[in-house]
Parts: structure tokens; sequence; C-alpha cells
């Protein structure tokens, strides 16, 4: 019975903090940590690394073919730290160009993202669009009107809640928990190459050592071409190891205040799937399945038309963003024993996983900032501590810096 229940509560963790798929037999006990590493290729508006301040550098004179990597660490552990306060740092090939190592600091407190817009509560309508296509499907938008929200309320549905964001280990589910980036003011750099021997030792889990094949995946460069229907055509150059596309955007029209008026929010799924763990970094296997339910577009196809509705609504500004998934390596100490009978006490697993992003703004008089209507994702984590604010600046800081 004792047994049983060991292997039961194992699997339920396996469920819950994503432990690496073990194939036909899942481990007796364990693991003690887990190591969970995030690896992003962001280019494009978001890849200029200091908000609309940079925007507007980068359009009287700056460029638009910037890239940088994002790099994210998280260890989690069932152990108390041996001796004194919790110490852990990773130790990376010299390629990687962050030193020696980076320290996994202890937060006091970590907040969660949300999803959501930030700042004020919005006025006026959502107008929700989704799917490729020259129009939209009769049945869109689906219009819902703020003024009739009670405040701090959002509808449901406006959110994906079907795909989890799935950071790995944290505090809640760690006795002792360790990041990076920190405070140590390192980042992951444009020249950070991953491949190579990595090493994890803190006094709080067991060491991991593991070799990385895979490096960050390639910049996302788009098009977006107006047809003569009004639908934009964006195009993109596919990249190698992406197991699928989704593209979105957000944008509005102003209100004769000079305030937000109607805003509109849009994706390439053929379904209505918005936010959640969406655009987070997700698993080769889940993509097969959003893929297979046209969640997502598949790694063959390098476009999309976005319909002309969706571009008159938001006429006054628009948002975009690609993201590409990447593949995702896995390792598990020790290895699983040949005799299905022995026990298998794992100590440690390790997981990366990738992605490549790129986003565009276009603003009436400003052109298409991001490259010329190109490119790609979130701000670096440099760029989250923010404060909210009202208007359109505050709806862009959230859309720009999710969970600010």
């Amino acid at each position: 019975m004792h047994r049983r229940t060991v292997i039961a509560l194992a699997l339920g963790a396996t469920a819950l903090v994503a432990i690496p798929t073990m194939a036909q037999r899942a481990p007796t006990s364990g693991p003690v940590a887990r190591y969970d590493m995030r690896a992003g290729t962001v280019s494009g508006f978001g890849a200029m690394g200091g908000g609309m301040g940079a925007a507007m550098g980068m359009m009287f004179g700056g460029g638009g073919n910037k890239q940088q990597h994002e790099l994210y660490l998280r260890l989690g552990s069932g152990r108390a730290p041996d001796k004194g306060g919790p110490k852990a740092d990773h130790f990376m090939p010299p390629s990687a160009k962050l030193g020696k190592s980076v320290a996994l600091v202890t937060p006091v407190q970590e907040k969660a993202p949300v999803d959501g817009f930030q700042g004020e509560r919005p006025r006026g309508r959502l107008l929700i669009f989704w799917g490729c296509g020259e129009h939209a499907p009769k049945g869109q938008p689906v219009v819902i009107d703020f003024a009739k929200i009670a405040a701090g309320q959002m509808p449901a549905g406006i959110w994906s809640t079907t795909i989890i964001r799935d950071w790995g280990p944290n505090q809640a589910n760690s006795k002792t928990f360790g990041r990076w980036p920190a405070e140590d003011g390192k980042y992951a750099k444009a020249d950070t190459a991953l491949p190579g021997l990595h090493r994890v030792a803190g006094n709080y889990s067991p060491e991991m050592s593991f070799t990385l094949t895979k490096d960050f995946m390639a910049p996302l460069k788009t098009t977006n071409t107006t047809q003569a229907s009004g639908a934009g055509l964006l195009a993109w150059g596919g990249i190698a190891d992406a197991t699928g596309y989704l593209a979105t955007l957000f944008g509005g029209k102003m209100a004769p205040d000079g305030k937000m008026g109607d805003m509109v929010m849009w994706t390439s799924s053929a379904g209505r799937q918005f936010g959640g763990g969406l655009t987070d970094w997700l698993s080769p296997g889940q993509v097969a399945g959003l893929v297979k339910d046209r969640t997502v577009m598949p790694p063959s196809q390098t476009s999309c038309m976005i319909p002309a509705e969706v571009r008159t609504a938001a006429a006054d500004f628009k948002m975009g963003m690609l993201t590409a998934y990447g593949p995702q390596e896995d390792f598990s100490f020790p290895p699983r024993p040949a005799d299905p009978k022995a026990a298998w006490n794992l100590e440690w697993t390790a997981r990366i996983r990738h992605r490549s992003m790129t986003s565009w703004m276009d603003m009436p008089g400003m052109g298409g900032m991001g490259g010329g209507r190109e490119d790609s994702g979130p701000q670096p984590q440099q760029q989250q501590n923010c404060k909210p604010k009202g208007g359109l600046g505050g709806l862009l800081g959230g859309v720009l810096k999710p969970g600010c």
C-alpha cells in the first residue's frame, strides 16, 4: 500500500510540475530537485529593451533589426538548505558570456503573472476576432461592452484557460526555491550561446550536470502587406526547429476626447484562444496537440491573412506579435534502471524549452515600429519593474510588459 501511494504521488507531481516525460515507467520516488530553463529570442519592437523611449529613438534614426536573448532559470527542491541561507549557482560554458556562474536567488515573494488590461479599467467596447482570412467570418466580432461590466470584473472567456502557464518550480511547489535573473545585474546577451556543459550546485539540492545541444532559436522577421481588400498579409521566413506559430494583434481607436475608445483583439487561432500560457514556452508535445486542433499554425505555414475588419477596427494603433514555439531538451538522474522491478529513485530532473518571438507596432504618422512592420515579443526580465498607468500608455504597458 505504501509503495502504491508513493508511486501515485510521483505521478501526481509529474502532472503538476512538469517533470519530463519518462517513457514506459514512472519513477518510484522523487525527484528531489527540479530545474527549469526557458530560452527565448526576441526581435522587433520588443527587442529594443527600453519601452516607448527606445521606440521613439529607433523611429528617429535607430534600427529595426535588433534582437535580444532572454534566459530564465528556476530551481525547486524538496530540501531545506544544509547550512545557513539558501545558496545555488548555475555554472555555464564560456560561450554563455555570463562569467563563471550566475547565482540563483531565493526571492522574499514572487508575484504571479496576471492576464488582463493593466492600469485604469477600460471603457468603450472590446471587439474580439480570430482566425486567418481575407475577411472575418459570420459571427465575428464578439463585442464586449465594458460599460456593462462591474468595476474590476472582466468577462469570462476573454483569456484562454485551457493553456496553463508552466514555469516549473516556484515558491508554492518547492520547499526551497531559487531563480535568475536576480539582483546580480546579469542578463542573457545577444551573443550568449548555450550549447555545452552546464552544472547546477547549491546547498539545498543534489548537484546537476547536463550537456545542452540546442542554442537559442533564430530571430523571426515578418512583413505585413496591405491587400486591396484592406486585409493584411502577415508573412515570415520559417525558422529551424520551430514546432508551430501563433500570431496575435492588439489595437484600437481613440475616442474624440483623446482617450481609448474601442479596443480590438485578434488571434490566428481557428478557435477563440487568447492569453494564459499560449504565448509562453510550450513543449513540442503540447504544440503538436494545438496544431492538430488548429489553435496553432503548423511549422510549414509561413503566412496568415489578418482580416480587413480587424485592421479597420484597430485603425489608430496596432501592435502585433508572432510566436514560434521551439524544441525541448530533458535530463534526469539517475538513469532509468534496465530492470523494471528495480527501484528508481530520481534525484533530479532538468529541462530547457525554446521559443522565438517578434512584434511590431503601427500608429498613424509613426511608421511601422519594429523593423518596417517586422518582428517580436515581451521585454527581457530587467524591464519588468513598472507601475500601471492609465489610458493608452497603461494599456500599452500592459501589452509590452505582461504581469507588471
